[in-house]
């Protein structure tokens, strides 16, 4: 995530994730399951702006009417347990400008609240250190550690165990967004736990030699078959990227957005256009968009 200023405000670009792998592995004790995923980081932000509260009160304000302000939301959940780990007693204001779609598995709430804990650390002075602050985005959701990492990361466990990776090269995406979300509960109590879960070993490789024909030949989510059968609709949305014949193309996390991995920029472009300008127009947000840049 990105941290600037601006006079009084203190302003943090939050970057939306996409599931380059994601395997099963089992069902956990805690209700959980046990997953291991290899996520990027990609330049699709939420803008949240910070800004110091003498008053003491915490105030969120969303650019997206409808979505809860309150205790639950994950933006709200984050400064409540930076205030209860820290003993801060200091006020802030926060306007929060959506762009991630909700619901798509891009992560749009849980980089939202990792942006929190960051901004605050930072409005406050609170002296948090990466591994503090990673710590404390474990105890609020299982992807919201990874943004604390580096751009790319093989996480396991339920999703807060990470492991930086390097990207090899830029990778360019075209992200295709429906007009309709999955719950990721739906999704996971659907999902049968492989009896030979695949290891990811290569993709891993693949990721970070930069080898994008590779790395779109072996992009896998278990998740995928049960959201299709849970919303077919989704099916629809699959064939159109790949009739565009990208290195490869997936659905992320527990949907319902999908991507198109690209060659290039210029394929990037061509994707994007060919999905803005058919007949789904209306129906989708299309958004091309690459893996975060380093620093």
């Amino acid at each position: 995530m990105l941290i600037d200023r601006y006079a009084d405000d203190l302003v943090v670009w939050a970057p939306a994730k996409v599931n380059l792998f994601l395997e099963v592995l089992g069902k956990r004790p805690d209700g959980y399951h046990e997953i291991a995923t290899l996520m990027a980081a990609v330049g699709l932000y939420d803008t949240l702006v910070f800004k110091e509260e003498l008053s003491g009160d915490i105030r969120l304000r969303s650019s997206v009417s409808g979505l809860s302000t309150g205790a639950d939301n994950l933006v709200m959940r984050a400064v409540e347990l930076v205030k209860q780990q820290t003993g801060c007693k200091r006020g802030a204001a926060i306007r929060l400008i959506k762009r991630i779609p909700i619901g798509g598995g891009l992560a749009g709430g849980s980089t939202d609240a990792a942006a929190t804990l960051a901004g605050l650390n930072e409005l406050w002075h609170l002296g948090l250190d990466t591994k503090d602050l990673a710590g404390l985005a474990a105890q609020l959701g299982s992807d919201v550690p990874f943004f604390f990492a580096t751009r790319a990361a093989w996480c396991t466990g339920r999703g807060e165990q990470v492991l930086p990776l390097e990207l090899g090269r830029t990778l360019y995406f075209v992200l295709v967004c429906p007009p309709f979300g999955l719950a990721t509960a739906d999704v996971y109590r659907n999902v049968a736990v492989p009896g030979e879960p695949w290891t990811g070993e290569e993709i891993r490789k693949a990721v970070t030699a930069g080898q994008v024909e590779e790395i779109g030949r072996l992009l896998h989510n278990r998740l995928q078959p049960v959201a299709e059968r849970l919303c077919p609709a989704l099916t629809h949305f699959r064939d159109r990227l790949a009739a565009l014949a990208p290195a490869g193309h997936l659905m992320s996390g527990s949907g319902s957005s999908l991507f198109a991995l690209c060659r290039n920029r210029a394929e990037a472009r061509r994707l994007a256009h060919a999905l803005r300008h058919g007949p789904d127009e209306e129906r989708a947000n299309v958004f091309l968009v690459r893996s975060v840049p380093p620093g």
